[in-house]
């Protein structure tokens, strides 16, 4: 078994591989979990993370409202599937308000580095980019300088520092619905000044590996495991009725992850099930967390579904491994 680097999550929500499937994931038999309209101002409820907190869970969730204005909320589980979704956004803390100030606010990452939760989301300043914050209990934010310049889009930290460095995945971009994208790597000494960046995968031209040939950009935080790290990524491939988000994924190395050591030329998930064609924005599955055990080496997959409702999914190390090794991208 491939081992997967970090904490045992016993309790973790799983769901055996369906008899007779022979894809690598497959998706909750309830679906989705959380609907549009779990808070009484939201819209849709989707692109959201979670992490283990406390005997429970913790996430902070991308709830586009009524007005169909952009923000993130905090919420809180027992069992990583029923949410408590807090009524009112998050309010950061900070010291410069011209970087607290809110524009739009969507599509957060959470990890766990060190001694503190660190968020990530596309924050709007001028334009996309990445805004940075921390917290301890999900209760109190503190906000950090934004990580970029505008236009970029998908922060994902690693979940500890490499090589004495913090490092983050991002997609530069544009400043409307960007029709390009590939994924770099930044490194920080101290999570606010960013630099030594490294281009790591781009999109694939042609027809070989179609899902993936007008944009990428990172999904879920990295996962450790002994063979390197499991990156689960998006891609888009646009067709004669719109765009369509796909997922795969890679492995990148452990002490140089810029360097990709195996990625799947076939998708692990695409927008099959009427809840993930039909929405706000129809076909897509968009990953922005995992839960990972590394006792079982079990994977759940928290995705949105079509901009407007979150899914889960599950998987195993071993199954996107051995899925990479069948179906290398040449």
């Amino acid at each position: 078994m491939n081992k997967i680097i970090g904490k045992s999550l016993p309790g973790m929500p799983w769901q055996d591989r369906p008899q007779g499937c022979d894809k690598p994931v497959w998706r909750y038999s309830e679906n989705p979990i959380i609907g549009r309209h779990d808070i009484p101002i939201a819209n849709s409820i989707f692109n959201s993370a979670v992490v283990p907190f406390g005997d429970g869970y913790a996430g902070v969730f991308r709830c586009d409202s009524l007005s169909v204005s952009m923000d993130i909320f905090a919420g809180f589980s027992k069992d990583a599937i029923h949410w408590n979704i807090n009524h009112e956004p998050i309010t950061f803390i900070g010291e410069d308000p011209e970087v607290t100030k809110r524009e739009y606010r969507y599509d957060p990452r959470v990890t766990w580095i060190e001694d503190r939760y660190y968020i990530t989301w596309c924050n709007g300043y001028h334009g996309p980019t990445i805004g940075v914050a921390y917290t301890f209990d999900f209760r109190k934010f503190y906000q950090l300088e934004n990580a970029f310049l505008p236009y970029n889009r998908n922060g994902v930290l690693f979940p500890r520092k490499i090589n004495g460095k913090y490092m983050m995945l991002s997609r530069p971009s544009d400043t409307g619905h960007t029709p390009f994208g590939d994924i770099y790597l930044s490194q920080s000494p101290d999570m606010e000044f960013w630099g030594h960046h490294r281009f790591v995968m781009g999109t694939i031209p042609g027809d070989l590996s179609a899902w993936q040939s007008m944009k990428i950009g990172p999904g879920p935080c990295p996962i450790e495991t002994e063979e390197g790290w499991l990156l689960i990524y998006h891609g888009v491939l646009r067709t004669c009725s719109g765009y369509v988000y796909r997922m795969g994924c890679a492995l990148l190395d452990l002490d140089e992850p810029w360097k990709v050591k195996l990625r799947s030329r076939m998708y692990i998930l695409a927008p099959e099930m009427l809840y993930e064609q039909t929405g706000d924005v129809p076909n897509v599955v968009f990953p922005c967390a995992s839960l990972a055990d590394a006792e079982t080496g079990r994977i759940a997959i928290y995705y949105g579904c079509a901009d407007t409702v979150t899914g889960l999914a599950f998987t195993s190390v071993d199954l996107l491994m051995d899925w990479m090794k069948k179906y290398p991208l040449a």
